[in-house]
């Protein structure tokens, strides 16, 4: 009889969290952000616990598997929509490599060793750091490689849902000012801006659609 429980269990909490990720979102594992992480972390241990305590009521197990789910529903919602919530979670993309040169300072607030990088940049198939443009480390821990043979330069980011990133100003030696006038020319409003990107010396915007 033990043994059925625990199969009955397996395959009922298999069924569930396919059920239960699908509402989460798609997403690959290599790509989890810290949140995530820590749901799905959680989520592996209580079921595993449900499983093995085979005397326990399935309901004792569900309560909080549900309540997770939910919460990460939400929180997802939340960081979507408000920005600073969302740097303050989920942190922000870092650049290591900027126009060819390391970013040491970066690499040392990010706790990202040189190790660290060169092997990602054999992983990718590339021999040196001379050969790279941009590196962006990403919130998930992935770091994108933009080389300096590609036919484009990497877009940088410099509106995020109506608001400027400041850094990404400096670092394309532009002013406040220069971004205010290429707006008003162009016929938008800021707070309308879901993304605006610079790239081969232009800027362009992409309008949010709810607005």
């Amino acid at each position: 009889m033990k043994y059925i429980i625990i199969l009955s269990k397996t395959f009922i909490f298999y069924i569930l969290m396919m059920l239960f990720y699908r509402m989460m979102g798609k997403r690959e594992v290599g790509e989890l952000k810290i949140g995530d992480l820590v749901v799905s972390m959680l989520l592996t241990n209580i079921i595993a616990s449900g499983i093995e305590s085979h005397e326990s009521n399935i309901f004792i197990t569900l309560l909080p598997v549900c309540l997770l789910v939910v919460m990460q529903i939400v929180i997802s919602k939340v960081l979507f929509k408000y920005e600073g919530v969302r740097k303050l979670v989920d942190g922000e993309a870092s650049i290591i490599i900027n126009r060819g040169k390391v970013n040491f300072s970066e690499m040392l607030k990010q706790r990202y060793n040189l190790d660290d990088l060169l092997v990602e940049l054999r992983s990718k198939g590339i021999k040196s750091i001379e050969e790279v443009d941009y590196a962006i480390l990403e919130v998930s821990g992935r770091l994108s490689i933009f080389g300096k043979n590609d036919d484009k330069e990497y877009p940088l980011p410099v509106i995020l849902d109506g608001k400027v990133d400041e850094d990404v100003l400096i670092q394309i030696g532009k002013s406040r000012e220069w971004l205010d006038d290429v707006i008003a020319t162009e016929g938008y409003v800021l707070k309308d801006i879901f993304y605006g990107f610079y790239r081969d010396n232009e800027l362009f915007f992409i309008k949010n659609q709810n607005k």
